[in-house]
């Protein structure tokens, strides 16, 4: 609880800076089982989990995130129904399948913009926390524009390609694996893992460098051949 209050606490700030016009630099990165910079890993000793890696490193194109798809998610996702900000950003990114993460920084202003709007209204539960319901007007204007609001996040993770975020899949499982076996595995087992990865690695990069050779010889003039 006390995660998803620091969220809120950034998203409110956020909100508030856009309605005044501040500029943003959020530098929280997408959420984990621990929140905001907790994401999980794989026990003491091992560090960050794969979702760490994969938000650092650029193992396929990002997803191409159209203007309005924020607005068109939270619509889609309060007309279901009320949820806080934190809610949202994690909705999203579990409908996206973990492609799209969006920022504090970008959901907090389109919800403050939709709130300016009148399409939807913060409200406050007896006992519970701050969240989003739509308004009679943000019913109406989901219902008049379905299109607009139909699963936005399915249009975001199809733009990175099917391939790639199947491969982005294997390669947590093989990493999962292979903690699994430096953890309970004898010395001959670990030894064994290490083969096999170090294989793997140069065998993956041995495609690139067959398709560099490909290139260099289509390139080579034919009495240089």
């Amino acid at each position: 609880m006390h995660d998803e209050e620091a969220w809120e606490e950034h998203g409110e700030h956020e909100g508030r800076r856009h309605r005044h016009g501040g500029r943003t630099r959020m530098r929280m990165g997408p959420p984990g089982p621990g929140g905001p910079r907790k994401r999980g890993g794989w026990g003491p000793g091992w560090g960050p989990g794969p979702d760490m890696w994969f938000g650092r490193a650029k193992l396929m194109r990002g997803p191409r995130v159209r203007r309005g798809d924020v607005r068109a998610a939270a619509l889609a996702l309060l007309a279901e129904e009320p949820r806080n900000g934190y809610q949202i950003i994690q909705e999203i990114g579990e409908r996206s399948g973990g492609v799209w993460r969006p920022s504090p920084g970008s959901v907090y202003p389109a919800l403050q913009q939709l709130e300016d709007e009148g399409l939807i209204q913060a409200e406050t539960p007896e006992g519970g926390r701050r969240r989003y319901a739509l308004t009679t007007d943000g019913e109406t204007y989901v219902a008049e524009h379905p299109e607009e609001v139909r699963a936005p996040w399915d249009m975001v993770a199809r733009s990175v390609g099917d391939g790639a975020i199947e491969v982005r899949d294997l390669i947590g499982q093989l990493a999962m694996a292979a903690v699994q076996v430096v953890r309970v595995g004898d010395e001959a087992q670990v030894a064994q893992a290490h083969k096999i990865l170090t294989d793997a690695r140069r065998s993956l990069y041995r495609i690139l460098a067959a398709d560099d050779d490909e290139s260099a010889g289509e390139q080579q003039p034919a009495g240089e051949q």
